[in-house]
């Protein structure tokens, strides 16, 4: 059986492995959750993100941080999906949460959140929304 959306599954994988308490999440690899884990990395919400084992069998290894037991990611939803493409336009980028929280936005730039493409002046897809 394949796939068909690997984005939401990682987002999935990555809410059950915190409400189970885990310290950290396997997830398949792909180039995409690899830039998408560095991404919610440099953004605070996750800990250290990396590759682990080689061919068929790599895996992205993300560390998953915890305030006060509590999980860091409040709420990951897939925005975006492959039945319902959600694209925004520069001036439609949306705001999560007040603007505490961020969307991950796939740009002519690359993955980017949306402070990100309000400064550079460009719209994208938007893949997710993270608070």
């Amino acid at each position: 059986m394949s796939m068909q959306d690997p984005i939401a599954d990682m987002l999935t994988r990555i809410r059950n492995a915190q409400t189970a308490g885990k310290t950290f999440v396997r997830i398949p690899a792909s180039k995409l959750k690899f830039q998408l884990g560095k991404l919610l990395e440099r953004e605070g919400y996750v800990g250290d993100v990396k590759y682990d084992g080689a061919g068929i069998e790599k895996k992205v290894v993300i560390d998953l941080k915890y305030a006060d037991g509590a999980p860091v990611i409040q709420r990951i939803e897939r925005i975006s999906r492959p039945g319902l493409r959600q694209y925004k336009t520069k001036e439609a980028v949306p705001t999560v949460n007040a603007g505490l929280g961020v969307a991950v936005m796939s740009t002519s730039k690359g993955l980017v959140v949306d402070r990100e493409a309000r400064k550079h002046g460009i719209g994208g897809e938007v893949l997710c929304t993270v608070f």
